[in-house]
């Protein structure tokens, strides 16, 4: 299964909306931003509530080389793939914020560097994933009541 474009964030009105919202998580090198889009403006017409979609924000500073951008981006966007369904919904936007460290893997493709994104990835979605359990809760209870 491929990773559609009503999955992707595309532009930057979309990125802004979810950059202005405080960070839902932080780990060593990325910060995850995270926005429920249940009545929002920008959505496109091709993407329901019902998908997440994502952005992902890996710059030249903090990657130079583009095999190790393309790597954390193919990454990212498989985590989210993969857990999509849960978080269902919501728009994310994941940014690369410090440089990895070149003592740590020898080259971009290393499978040292390809456990450390995985790692942080899966903290990062697993907090998303919690964050959005947790509104469906407050939603369910407010719709009981």
């Amino acid at each position: 299964m491929g990773f559609p474009k009503a999955a992707r964030l595309l532009k930057t009105d979309e990125f802004s909306s979810v950059f202005s919202l405080r960070p839902l998580r932080r780990s060593a090198h990325f910060v995850l931003y995270m926005r429920w889009r249940e009545n929002a403006p920008d959505t496109p017409a091709d993407a329901t509530p019902h998908e997440g979609r994502i952005g992902i924000v890996v710059g030249k500073k903090h990657a130079p080389r583009a095999v190790t951008r393309n790597l954390i981006k193919r990454q990212a966007r498989e985590m989210f793939r993969q857990r999509r369904e849960a978080l269902a919904g919501w728009d994310f936007v994941l940014r690369l914020t410090r440089r990895f460290d070149k003592g740590t893997y020898t080259a971009a493709a290393a499978p040292v560097l390809n456990t450390l994104c995985q790692t942080e990835f899966a903290q990062l979605f697993d907090a998303a994933e919690k964050a959005a359990r947790k509104r469906r809760a407050s939603d369910d209870k407010t719709e009981g009541s």
